[in-house]
């Protein structure tokens, strides 16, 4: 049996790789600084071991390869000693590709917004329809149960990630994954940390582009000029998917059916009649139009497509509902670009037009904690018909103040549109607002792309005790 360490093996992505290769009978173990839930509980199911820390001691004689995360550099223990010793060593998604990859049909869905509920979404058709797939995702997908699934079948459905592999690589993930399918929804500006503008993310995205072969398919957002352009340099076949009255694959007479929402879909031309999304938003509507095209690319039939539908169950932390106290539904999206803060508070709005809604957003991300998107961010906030919005402070106090956010600016901004916004102290004054000034049916969507201080249950249980 292949032995394996993972230097930093926390990350979502690092501890599902290792989990899908112990399931392959590798011996896999790995450390990391910080360990704990939900991930530290998800290895500990796997029955994985974890080092808390980082210490050349754990790079032992007996190992056969060692996985590094893309957040480690230079000086790490560990790293430092793979290195001395020539250890062979590869990055996440090399490994991904080696193990995995060859011998399947690679669907790559890539983009700037939605690659993981369409991941989960196209993965759970293929599964429905009795192909039997593998899938692998960027967050845990409610039909099955993880972040990933290993099938006897062909297709290997697989987030396509642009950010970079590792130290040594800092190319984007998803160059490595042999695609035979890809769907790119949409490209915006993001990874601001990684891409130094928009031309340096868009040549990521034509390389991908270039890799497909020309017995595949490129799946384009047709509502997405940048994802357009990039039909110039494939070399396989072609389709687009969208609102768009020119999209080969089109969603139309979208509306809201309570929880759930439903649209009619035509494929070039022809209709294929009504579908029935268990999620909110025309964002998820595009998401799912993707994975019906991939689907019928593969050989399933209108009506499984219909029935698979119909019985997604959603991806966690996609505006998952977490809790109602006093009546009032308090809801955690991963929504952390201005684009898709935007699309998560338009899908609240429209489904419950005649209830209060909070918008509670913490700067996070690499990319959110930056000015470049100052105005975006406003616009967001100013467009998405929130009702109250409260703003925590930026979490990379170490960017430079001329790079960072603004809050103030940002509240300023907001207000000055005729929306009400605050700025706030962080998740304590968060929790005390909205306990004091909540009432009955109001709904409070925290967007966070981390774990933003347990401010979910403290809020449940503040609501509870007001």
């Amino acid at each position: 049996m292949k032995r394996v360490h993972f230097i930093g093996i926390c990350g979502t992505a690092m501890g599902t790789l290792a989990a899908m290769l112990k399931a392959r009978g590798y011996d896999v173990q790995g450390s990391d600084l910080g360990v704990y839930p939900p991930m530290s509980d998800f290895l500990a199911r796997e029955q994985i071991r974890v080092f808390e820390g980082y210490d050349a001691a754990h790079i032992t004689g007996d190992l056969d390869h060692v996985i590094v995360g893309n957040a480690i550099s230079r000086g790490n223990p560990e790293l430092e000693e793979v290195l001395d010793r020539k250890v062979r060593y590869r990055s996440l998604p090399e490994a991904i590709r080696e193990q995995f990859l060859w011998d399947a049909r690679s669907v790559v869905i890539a983009g700037t917004h939605g690659k993981t509920t369409t991941t989960a979404l196209t993965g759970w058709l293929l599964t429905a329809g009795a192909l039997d797939p593998s899938v692998l995702l960027g967050g845990i997908a409610v039909n099955f149960d993880g972040s990933f699934r290993l099938g006897s079948g062909r297709d290997f459905v697989i987030e396509g990630d642009e950010y970079d592999s590792a130290f040594f690589d800092k190319t984007a993930k998803f160059l490595k994954y042999l695609p035979d399918i890809v769907v790119i929804g949409n490209l915006e500006y993001d990874h601001a940390d990684i891409y130094a503008d928009m031309e340096a993310l868009r040549t990521a995205f034509r390389r991908l582009v270039t890799l497909v072969p020309r017995s595949g398919r490129l799946l384009l957002g047709a509502d997405s000029p940048e994802a357009v352009r990039l039909a110039e340099g494939a070399r396989c076949e072609v389709e687009t998917f969208g609102l768009a009255p020119e999209a080969n694959w089109r969603a139309t007479e979208i509306h809201p059916i309570g929880e759930r929402i439903g649209f009619d879909v035509t494929a070039y031309g022809e209709p294929l009649g009504p579908f029935v999304l268990p999620l909110l938003g025309t964002h998820n509507v595009l998401n799912a139009l993707a994975a019906i095209a991939v689907g019928r690319a593969v050989g399933l039939s209108t009506e499984e497509m219909r029935r698979g539908l119909a019985g997604f169950q959603g991806v966690r932390r996609r505006l998952e509902l977490r809790g109602v106290a006093r009546d009032v539904s308090v809801f955690d999206d991963f929504a952390h670009h201005p684009t898709a803060i935007l699309e998560t508070i338009r899908a609240v709005r429209w489904a419950y037009p005649d209830r209060r809604v909070w918008a509670v957003f913490e700067p996070r991300s690499a990319t959110s904690c930056r000015r470049v998107f100052q105005r975006d961010f406003a616009r967001a906030f100013i467009e998405s018909g929130a009702d109250e919005i409260l703003i925590a402070p930026v979490y990379r106090l170490s960017l430079p103040e001329p790079e960072r956010l603004s809050i103030e600016e940002l509240v300023r901004d907001v207000n000055a549109a005729g929306r009400r916004a605050r700025q706030t102290d962080g998740v304590d004054d968060i929790v005390r607002i909205l306990a004091a000034e909540s009432r009955p049916g109001d709904l409070v969507v925290i967007m966070s792309n981390g774990g933003f201080g347990g401010i979910h249950d403290l809020l449940l249980t503040a609501l509870r005790d007001a």
